[in-house]
């Protein structure tokens, strides 16, 4: 007798990236701008591309919005990945262009591209394999001229040279332009990739007078800094002593001596002007400073209200028998309440939920149940055996605002 297969859902590798930007005249929560995407989308192609039944087989990912409202107005990326074919992803992704409201609000969706992650992933490979095999012939643990020649023909590399006991590279006198790094190490990663006008400035502390008065030669001056806090003193401290006309950073937690080459080239493209910067980092310092103030502020107050929407959720609460539940749709209506035993078929079947209302403890369970069915908020009246927020869903409980 054949063995029954198990479930595949964990199986499936996500081959393509829907990337689309969004545009709403209006302000909108991350919930409303997937439930129109799963509600406006129902339907349209017919059941077996049915989002809600794609998610459910793991055909299609985890839909992923990153927002920012400014003005009255939201803006931001919507990410949808998909393990299914180019033809059935494209069709996908065109169906997103035809939602025209979120909520109340006008609305406008635009694919900027599908990603071949699998290719993306190929090329992470390959920078990372160039990356060892340099590694491997600069220790000396390889002495074949054959590697070295394969080496130079897919890498362009450069010799770095010293500059007043700084680590550099060959035109950093040449060239009108230069690159500042803070270690040595980061100047002979961005030498493999062709970059031959860097200088390190061998991190915070005294820095060199030859080096400011190469800086203030120059037309212009990139500093290429860490993406961490010690990049930002770092830039702090330079902007002061010497000329820096644009700064790059690197993305948040990663070095420079470790990025390949497409971040390395994609940072400095994005560079930005150092007052600008300068500007930024003042106005984060003063929002974290203000959020100290009201966190010192807040521990002696009284305990904040649940949002309205919530405080609805909770009112429903004493409409249920004891661990039963309904779902809230997206229009505001509610379902039919359902007992424990029915509350996952219910949910798969609940189109347009985006809460589950619970009359009980809530339990990992009834946030996994949730999670698989889109659903992105769950209340109840206290917390359930392993009972937490999700990546995908939002937990409120009764007794925390009571």
């Amino acid at each position: 007798m054949a063995k029954k297969q198990g479930n595949n859902k964990q199986g499936k590798a996500m081959k393509y990236m829907i990337i689309a930007k969004l545009n709403v005249n209006g302000t909108v929560q991350r919930k409303d701008i997937i439930g129109a995407i799963m509600g406006q989308t129902e339907g349209l192609l017919g059941d077996d591309l049915e989002l809600r039944k794609l998610q459910r087989t793991a055909r299609v990912g985890h839909v992923d919005v990153e927002m920012d409202s400014k003005g009255g107005k939201v803006s931001g990326l919507i990410m949808i990945p998909s393990s299914m074919d180019n033809v059935e992803t494209a069709i996908i992704a065109s169906s997103l262009e035809t939602i025209d409201r979120i909520g109340p609000c006008q609305s406008k969706i635009v694919v900027a591209e599908i990603q071949d992650i699998r290719s993306t992933k190929r090329t992470v490979v390959v920078d990372r394999a160039k990356e060892l095999l340099l590694s491997l012939v600069n220790s000396g643990e390889s002495a074949s001229k054959t590697v070295i020649e394969e080496v130079r023909s897919v890498l362009t590399t450069g010799t770095a040279t010293n500059f007043h006991g700084l680590t550099s590279g060959p035109n950093v006198e040449s060239s009108d332009s230069l690159i500042i790094v803070e270690g040595r190490n980061d100047v002979r990663n961005l030498l493999k990739y062709g970059l031959k006008n860097t200088i390190s400035c061998d991190g915070a502390g005294d820095i060199k007078q030859e080096l400011i008065d190469l800086a203030n030669s120059k037309g212009n001056v990139t500093l290429a800094i860490d993406g961490d806090r010690g990049g930002e003193m770092l830039f702090r401290q330079l902007v002061e002593t010497m000329k820096i006309d644009f700064v790059a950073q690197a993305p948040v937690g990663q070095e420079w001596e470790l990025l390949p080459q497409k971040t390395a080239t994609k940072c400095l493209t994005q560079k930005e002007d150092a007052k600008k910067f300068l500007h930024k980092l003042d106005q984060l310092q003063n929002e974290k400073d203000e959020q100290n103030a009201n966190t010192a502020t807040a521990e002696d107050a009284e305990p904040k209200d649940a949002p309205a929407d919530v405080q609805e959720y909770f009112d429903h609460i004493g409409d249920l028998k004891k661990n039963n539940a309904l779902f809230v749709k997206v229009d505001g209506s509610v379902s039919e309440a359902v007992g424990p035993a029915k509350l996952a078929s219910a949910a798969e079947e609940a189109d347009g939920a985006i809460a589950i209302v619970f009359n009980g403890p809530v339990s990992k369970r009834t946030i996994e149940i949730a999670s698989e069915s889109a659903i992105e908020t769950v209340v109840g009246t206290t917390a359930g055996k392993g009972c937490e927020d999700a990546d995908d869903v939002k937990v409120w409980l009764q007794d925390q605002f009571a």
